[in-house]
């Protein structure tokens, strides 16, 4: 082979590899081992008393301040890993803004939930994985308390999928015409900007009782 035809397939080959590099965006750890630089309080700077983090794993034994990421996002795929005690009830959001007094005034939320024990597991609206008070999942599909989830969280434009164990239980369009009917037919209807940011804060809800934990929290951003 000349070496003009090894330099020409040297060149292709890289732009190959910077195509493929391009589509592909890399994987960004949320959470430290002993630390949680990624994260800090909805109402106070770094992390708020009663969260710790030890072995990778954030957690919290009771009613806390929520927790915000300390930048915010658009377009994304996220994943996580969480547990909760029994009767927990919890949340992951989504593109939250300040311009309200609480983040689940602004944000969509993936409810993280023990279905069995909690109260708001009688209703698929508000249950494991639901788009709280929007969309239902599925029964049958989160583990029971104490046992670990693995939640993907897909949002990209106005289209978002909630995943669970590997599952996808949920899927919607914000500002869709039947998002539109939804939301004014529930408790967010007072909130005229709610779901509707093109970027913003992820959250985790820590204001209900309860024990939860999660790990292996990690985000790559879309284009």
């Amino acid at each position: 082979m000349t070496r003009p035809r090894r330099l020409a397939l040297a060149l292709w080959a890289l732009s190959v590899s910077a195509i493929a590099g391009a589509a592909t965006p890399p994987w960004h750890d949320l959470l430290g081992d002993h630390a949680a630089p990624e994260w800090r309080g909805w109402q106070s700077a770094g992390l708020p008393n009663g969260w710790r983090v030890e072995h990778g794993v954030l957690s919290k034994d009771g009613a806390v301040d929520d927790l915000v990421t300390t930048r915010e996002y658009a377009n994304f795929e996220l994943e996580l890993e969480w547990k909760i005690g029994k009767a927990g009830n919890s949340g992951l959001f989504y593109r939250a803004t300040r311009e309200y007094d609480h983040v689940y005034w602004s944000a969509p939320e993936y409810q993280l939930l023990d279905d069995a024990h909690a109260p708001d597991g009688a209703s698929r609206l508000t249950a494991a994985a639901a788009a709280y008070g929007l969309y239902g999942a599925p029964a049958g599909v989160v583990a029971p308390y104490g046992h670990w989830n693995r939640t993907r969280l897909v949002v990209n434009g106005h289209h978002v999928e909630h995943w669970l164990n590997g599952r996808k239980v949920v899927e919607y369009d914000l500002g869709s015409a039947d998002w539109t009917a939804r939301v004014a037919a529930s408790k967010f209807a007072e909130y005229p900007h709610y779901g509707l940011a093109e970027r913003g804060l992820i959250g985790l809800q820590g204001d209900h009782p309860g024990s939860l934990a999660v790990r292996r929290i990690r985000i790559r951003e879309l284009p």
